[in-house]
């Protein structure tokens, strides 16, 4: 009998000797088990159970009440660093104090999404920072630096960065590949998630759902070859929720279970989100896979060691020494006024004639309006409100009630069929009752989804309700007691929804022309899929489970009492100033499963301003949307426009504040807002480069520009000074407040290759947008964010900010030598308030020795590492590494560009390493082949293909690629000796 502890247990050892010690302690099947996301506990080492995954993207989500902090792009627009780190803080004590009341809560937080907000109508873009790798990387590790804490051993929760990798789509979201070049892959992808992992703020990291180049990312070799690189610490890979059987069910790119489990095991996934809680399911399979050879005991131990060590620095084993085990912060005084700052800090001014700042004033009347002027929108991934301030409970509240009028502007609207009107009976007393709370508020955990309440009927009298168009004909309707039309699982329709909201939302409509425009409308239930009938028993969607089709469907005459831009009308003719306050809804149109399809703001809303600027000439835009849109005509004619991204809890008394001039406003857009639909690319276009995207590309005019916001004072910027010192770039500059306002702002610094390389663009369209310029092998961005600092200065004050910046930065990765490469030559620093707003400039000089052309004889070619393309993708070589090209449709010939190929003093010709059948055709040196091949043994069944070319010198290599043909490498036929 002993007193000493296991060593596991002994705080005097090292992490690194408990993991290997409890490592070794476990069975096969305890540490089989703890390969899921929910662990069962190991009571005979009195080890608990534990659980991967708790949401913390701005706020604990899905928990209960917690504070609730703008959204993550809100977040990004603060381009303020220290703010966020202090809301990770925030979160992070949080998540440990809710831990405390509720172990479902999990210390493995699945948060920063870090990926880049590439594309304006990716549905998750509200999850992002910003387009722009520089900024989402620092605003992600100031976030993941918050939420993993100070103390040099123990961490307050441990942050895992979603989602890996080339994530932005969710149409076809398991599915669709993304086609990732080497300069966009280490360029752009991959340095969102680079510099946070180097800051050592993060445990791991979660895979997308997507494919890149072929290969679904649970399986991807870049987990090893690249995140694993960046840091010694054991960094955890946590899969996304069942993309781990994705691999055999969607993506059909393993035959079995067993064996794409393997796969991902081997290739550096630890912990498998799939079947919810059962973990059986995904034990069996890792069971299995072990019994047939495809995995070793060591693949499952150097996943559970990685696991072990994050349990150790969480004190899982330690709560006596542990800093933050007794963390207790909830709804403290410094969180709520840490959510007013950041939604104070995300508002940015966009547009301003000299309206505001409005300042209160007695008899001075405010018209508030708009379909979010009275809502404080959540998303699927915030917490349950404690606090809610809408914009007009902050207009009122800043304003004086009496000085405040509003209307919502939603359309009035009674519906009828050949029975009569449609109706919401009215529930009797005790289910009433029960459905609210103990000061009358509507309680939505009780109300959404219920079947008690009664379902709509038809009758003699007709319930009024507020019809609002979210776009794509998408509608909402509600009654005046502010309850949602919904559908619960018995498939009736109530009035039983405060919002719109779940997984599947169930509170979407359409209606359906019906024989022209006076033959009435069907009216399609979104969420189901069903069409809505009224019989006798109430209206339904659905009868035992099946779907009410078209034929069964009711058909109503709509009749509209009001015209919501009429009510809008009225309120603004009769006020001094309208606020109009439009946006989305986060789980209507652009959400997670669902992309958006316009950048147009809905035509119901922008019916509203115009409605408003019509009859009120002093009417400011407020958009509160998780998406940027193209409000060109509001942003010509309005004399103010804002933008905020929902910004929590706080949102309507920050905007008030802004708009009051309590605060000056200084928040950025983190993204480019685009004039057009026409100026965006395709959806599933990952090249940024090749197809001109984000600001660092687009040659177009943006409606407002990446790094834009306006404030109210001026601010000058002088005294630019920068020195290549080293591997360092140093830059210095002063920037005076010359108002009468005390007002943050925020410096930026870019760079850019001087010349020909800075100068304008190719159209964004058509094939120069696909070749890039023929005179710029580089195809440097137009651009590059290196630095930013928001500071916040008293009239006439300055400050002298210094900034440095790696001498990387100047750089870009080089496909012809297959390294991050800083050619010699001039570059320009730009100093300013946005990459379009540019004060200052300088120039450094960079003298090193320049790459030269590609060493092909040295070398050869990897076919992906291309200068240019058109009509090609990009696929797997092999189901574990490597990439191939192919022609992206069957029917077209696909075209390859490499530049400055040295072939030295001569070579025989050219051996292509293919697989599938088709053509390559070669034009290099002033000669013009065509290959025919066939016998297609399948994708991954590799020949070499010859052609016979005498070259020397420098050449430009075009290669063309028809039919199913992947072409791998390209190598050299060296010359035979002379005898």
């Amino acid at each position: 009998m002993t007193d000493h502890p296991l060593p596991f247990r002994d705080p005097q050892l090292s992490f690194a000797l408990r993991t290997d010690d409890l490592l070794g302690r476990l069975t096969l099947d305890e540490r089989i088990a703890m390969l899921h996301q929910f662990a069962p506990a190991v009571e005979r080492l009195g080890l608990g159970p534990f659980r991967t995954g708790q949401e913390a993207l701005h706020g604990v989500a899905w928990m209960g009440p917690a504070t609730v902090f703008p959204q993550a792009v809100g977040l990004g627009a603060t381009w303020n660093d220290d703010l966020v780190r202090r809301v990770g803080e925030a979160v992070g004590n949080e998540v440990r104090a809710k831990r405390a009341q509720d172990d479902r809560v999990g210390l493995n937080v699945w948060a920063p999404t870090v990926n880049l907000l590439r594309h304006p109508l990716w549905g998750r873009g509200e999850e992002g920072y910003s387009e722009d790798p520089a900024l989402t990387s620092a605003v992600a590790v100031a976030y993941t630096r918050g939420l993993r804490g100070d103390d040099p051993h123990y961490w307050r929760t441990a942050p895992v960065l979603k989602h890996w990798l080339a994530h932005n789509n969710e149409t076809d979201r398991d599915t669709a590949s993304s086609s990732v070049r080497p300069r966009v892959l280490h360029e752009y992808d991959l340095r969102a998630f680079r510099d946070a992992v180097r800051a050592g703020a993060v445990a791991g990291v979660m895979p997308a759902y997507n494919l890149v180049n072929g290969r679904p990312n649970h399986v991807s070799p870049l987990l090893e070859q690249h995140l694993r690189s960046w840091t010694d610490q054991p960094l955890v890979v946590c899969s996304d929720a069942g993309a781990p059987s994705n691999l055999v069910d969607s993506e059909h790119y393993f035959d079995t279970h067993e064996e794409a489990t393997a796969a991902a095991l081997k290739a550096g996934v630890d912990s498998f989100t799939d079947h919810g809680t059962d973990s059986t399911v995904m034990t069996g399979r890792i069971r299995d896979a072990l019994d047939k050879g495809l995995l070793d005991e060591s693949d499952i131990d150097t996943a559970v060691r990685r696991l072990l060590a994050m349990r150790f620095a969480l004190g899982e084993f330690d709560p006596e020494l542990d800093p933050y085990a007794q963390v207790d912060d909830l709804d403290t005084e410094e969180h709520r006024a840490l959510a007013l700052e950041a939604a104070e800090q995300a508002v940015v001014l966009l547009r301003n004639d000299g309206l505001l700042p409005l300042a209160p004033g007695r008899g001075h009347t405010v018209a508030v309006v708009g379909l979010l002027a009275d809502d404080c929108k959540l998303d699927w991934y915030s917490g349950t409100l404690m606090h809610r301030s809408t914009p007009l409970d902050g207009i009122r509240e800043r304003y004086g009630a009496d000085n405040v009028v509003h209307t919502e502007g939603v359309d009035r609207v009674r519906l009828k069929t050949s029975e009569g009107w449609l109706r919401v009976p009215e529930a009797d007393g005790t289910q009433d009752g029960e459905a609210r709370g103990a000061e009358g508020a509507l309680d939505p955990a009780l109300l959404a989804g219920r079947t008690d309440l009664p379902p709509l009927t038809c009758g003699d009298e007709a319930t009024e309700l507020a019809l609002v168009d979210w776009g794509d004909g998408v509608l909402t309707l509600r009654t005046d007691e502010g309850l949602y039309l919904s559908v619960a699982d018995d498939g009736y329709v109530r009035a039983s929804a405060d919002e719109p909201g779940g997984w599947v939302v169930q509170e979407t409509f359409r209606m359906e022309a019906v024989g022209g425009h006076d033959g009435g409308h069907r009216l399609l239930h979104m969420g189901t899929g069903g069409y809505v009938s009224v019989a006798a028993d109430g209206a339904k969607v659905a009868v035992s489970g099946e779907k009410i089709s078209r034929d069964d469907a009711t058909v109503f005459e709509s009749e509209t009492v009001e015209h919501g831009a009429d009510a809008v009308a009225r309120v603004a003719a009769a006020a001094d100033t309208v606020i109009v306050v439009a946006g989305n809804d986060p789980h209507i149109n652009g959400r997670e499963t669902e992309d958006r399809t316009t950048l147009a703001l809905p035509a119901q809303q922008d019916r509203l301003w115009r409605a408003a600027h019509a009859a009120n000439p002093r009417t400011v835009l407020v958009l509160s949307s998780a998406y940027p849109y193209a409000v060109v005509d509001a942003a010509a004619a309005l004399p103010a426009l804002l933008w905020t991204a929902h910004g929590g809890q706080a949102a309507g008394t920050a905007l008030a504040r802004v708009l009051a001039g309590d605060v000056s406003p200084a928040g950025r857009l983190p993204q480019t807002w685009y004039a057009s639909d026409d100026d965006l690319p395709g959806l599933f276009d990952y090249d940024v480069i090749g197809s001109r995207q984000t600001y660092l590309y687009f040659g177009g005019t943006p409606l407002f520009p990446f790094g834009h916001g306006l404030g109210y004072t001026d601010f000058t910027y002088s005294e630019l000074r920068t020195e290549l010192d080293g591997e360092l770039l140093r830059v210095s500059l002063t920037v005076t407040n010359d108002g009468a306002t005390p007002a943050d702002e925020v410096a930026q610094v870019y760079v850019r290759r001087a010349g020909p390389v800075g100068a304008a663009r190719p159209s964004p369209k058509g094939l120069g947008r696909l070749l890039g310029s023929l005179d710029d092998p580089t195809d440097l961005p137009l651009r590059k964010l290196v630095a930013h600092r928001r500071v916040h200065l008293a009239p006439g004050a300055q400050e002298r900010l210094d900034f440095t910046v790696s001498r990387e930065e100047l750089g870009h990765w080089s496909v012809a030598h297959g390294r991050w490469t800083v050619e010699p030559g001039a570059y320009e620093i730009l100093a300013g308030a946005s990459s379009a707003d540019v004060r200052l400039t300088a120039t450094e000089v960079v003298d090193v020795e320049a790459q030269g052309p590609r060493p092909v004889v040295a070398r050869g070619l990897e076919a992906v590492d291309y200068d240019r393309q058109t009509g090609t993708v990009i696929l797997d070589r092999t189901k574990t590494e490597g990439d191939v090209v192919a022609a992206a449709s069957a029917g077209e010939e696909g075209h390859l560009f490499y530049r400055a190929c040295d072939f030295g003093e001569g070579v025989e010709g050219l051996a292509f390493l293919v697989s599938g059948e088709g053509s390559v055709a070669v034009t290099v040196g002033g000669h013009s082949l065509s290959t025919l091949f066939s016998g297609d043994q399948g994708p991954y069944a590799y020949r070499t293909v010859e052609a016979v070319l005498d070259l020397r010198g420098v050449h430009e290599l075009r290669v063309g690629l028809s039919g199913s043909v992947r072409l791998a490498r390209i190598d050299v036929i060296p010359r035979k000796e002379s005898a």
